[in-house]
């Protein structure tokens, strides 16, 4: 493997990762020419890389498309499968000429920060500085292929889109000769499973003992996939081993009312707390929490009338607000629940595990025979963004939070010139997705100016209280509780109205969505 440290300078922004927020941002920014690197051979991100066969949008089309590029049959009620969403992708690719900054297979392994030749210190907190500056800050070095040739290229800005799904499997831990090792049979991480085709799915799973572990939308649907493979003479049941249960729905319905009524409006957002509230408003949030949960229970309540929970054992201990507020919302596949009536889906709850020789031990000391055991444990963002930043900003990337504290959900205050976009979640990630890249590629065009790094951080902390204040699970990084507010807060930095709707009815009770941020003329300019 050769190395090529004569740096190209072919554009001044570099954008890393091709999913649907590179995508984005690559649009909102090609005015300045953009390279994109991509690790893969295509667009798409998780879409392409972590789908399984049955895997599906859990939205309609209209609530998951780009502003300015309508699905062909966006009325469609249907929820549509992976492979749908990356031809959508690729039209949206194509239709705004994006594949021209596209470097395929070009995996980037590191990032270096050149600026001024001083070390950044966290100590400064005055000025974030100009996000071009007129040379290059970054020097980023791009693998191609799986061990081609190291090179470096120079840029003034970059955005990184790698997202926190995907690339790098959470694997959990275990004691010493608990692990994995043990075990006769065959381990892999669900990533790993959505690289096998229909074939090679089917036949790993047809008449086997299988173990889903996890109970995430991942999990739910590796388990549905297993029971379905499984049916007929010599089809085995599937297990899934369960530490936390979550709310799951089976559409967006609540005892006849639309589910957007509850948490997608103005008028329900204006309920919880948000960022910047005055006393007044902490005020109202506090006389009206006791409404709030009076909400979340109506909802529960048809949950656990709809979907057995209770007789399986899955219904949560926390409240629904909770999984909203963390972004852990999920639909549950149709069918799921029928193929547990038939037994062939199961589920042990414990909170811990580890294997032996013939499957999976619990902490109760009951075992389970198994002869595969997928892990839907998720991913672990975290560790392949802390592998391509550079010291100190590695180990500023998540203080003092423990999540990383993005101004805007775009901007790290103490990371100089870098982006980042899809690493905050919402109700709708494609739709602020595209807003963020809109607010940044105003930013870089120098629109308006950034506050200090220490209002950007004080900022942060707020939205961070907010969030510890609505969920357990608040280190999640999700807005969903004040989605319509940072979207006021990104239009108004770039001087558009954050009022969207025609009129005050729809403005107050109609659910945002990515046609109200299409820009007119007007606002184009």
């Amino acid at each position: 493997m050769a190395s090529n440290y004569d740096k190209l300078t072919s554009s001044r922004v570099a954008i890393i990762g091709a999913g649907v927020s590179g995508l984005a941002a690559a649009k909102h920014l090609a005015h300045h020419n953009p390279t994109v690197f991509e690790a893969s051979d295509s667009v798409g991100g998780v879409w392409k890389s972590c789908s399984y066969e049955t895997t599906k949008l859990q939205s309609t089309r209209v609530d998951y498309e780009f502003s300015d590029f309508p699905w062909p049959n966006r009325d469609e009620t249907t929820f549509p499968s992976y492979v749908e969403i990356i031809d959508y992708l690729e039209a949206y690719a194509k239709h705004f000429d994006l594949l021209k900054f596209m470097n395929f297979g070009s995996k980037v392994i590191e990032v270096r920060y050149t600026g001024d030749g001083e070390t950044p210190q966290m100590v400064d907190l005055g000025a974030y500085g100009n996000l071009l500056p007129g040379k290059p800050v970054w020097e980023v070095a791009v693998q191609s292929g799986d061990a081609g040739d190291i090179q470096w290229h120079a840029f003034e800005f970059v955005v990184v889109c790698t997202g926190k799904f995907g690339d790098v499997p959470r694997i959990p831990t275990f004691p010493a000769n608990k692990g994995p090792e043990l075990f006769k049979g065959k381990v892999m991480h669900s990533m790993d499973y959505c690289k096998l085709n229909k074939e090679e799915a089917s036949h790993l799973l047809r008449g086997k003992k299988v173990a889903v572990i996890g109970y995430k939308k991942s999990a739910i649907d590796l388990a549905l996939e297993s029971a379905l493979a499984n049916h007929g003479e010599g089809g085995q049941a599937c297990t899934m081993v369960v530490r936390t249960t979550h709310w799951v729905f089976p559409h967006y319905w609540i005892w006849g009312l639309p589910f957007f009524l509850f948490y997608s409006t103005r008028a329900s957002q204006f309920l919880h707390d948000r960022p910047n509230q005055s006393f007044l408003k902490t005020l109202f949030c506090l006389i009206f929490s006791l409404l709030r949960a009076v909400v979340s229970k109506f909802i529960e309540s048809y949950v656990t009338w709809k979907l057995p929970l209770e007789k399986y054992g899955l219904k949560p201990d926390h409240s629904f607000e909770e999984d909203y507020a963390s972004c852990q919302m999920a639909l549950i596949p149709e069918n799921f629940f029928e193929e547990a009536d038939k037994g062939m889906i199961r589920f042990k709850k414990t909170s811990k595990w580890c294997f032996y020789d013939q499957g999976i031990e619990f902490g109760d000391g009951t075992t389970l025979e198994a002869d595969v055991v997928i892990l839907a444990t998720g991913y672990d963002g975290k560790k392949k963004l802390k592998a391509i930043v550079p010291e100190p900003f590695r180990t500023w990337l998540e203080f003092p939070y423990g999540v990383m504290p993005l101004y805007r959900g775009t901007i790290h205050p103490l990371i100089p010139n870098m982006g980042f976009v899809g690493y905050v979640q919402s109700n709708s990630n494609l739709h602020t997705s595209e807003l963020r890249s809109l607010w940044l590629s105003r930013l870089v065009d120098g629109k308006f100016k950034l506050p200090s790094k220490e209002k950007m951080l004080e900022q942060f902390s707020k939205e961070m209280e907010v969030m510890r204040r609505s969920s357990r699970f608040y280190k999640r990084h999700c807005i969903s509780t004040f989605s319509i507010q940072h979207a006021d807060d990104l239009c108004n930095d770039m001087g558009l109205n954050p009022r969207r709707k025609s009129n005050l009815f729809l403005e107050a009770f109609s659910p945002y969505g990515s046609q109200d941020y299409r820009l007119d003329q007007e606002e184009r300019k």
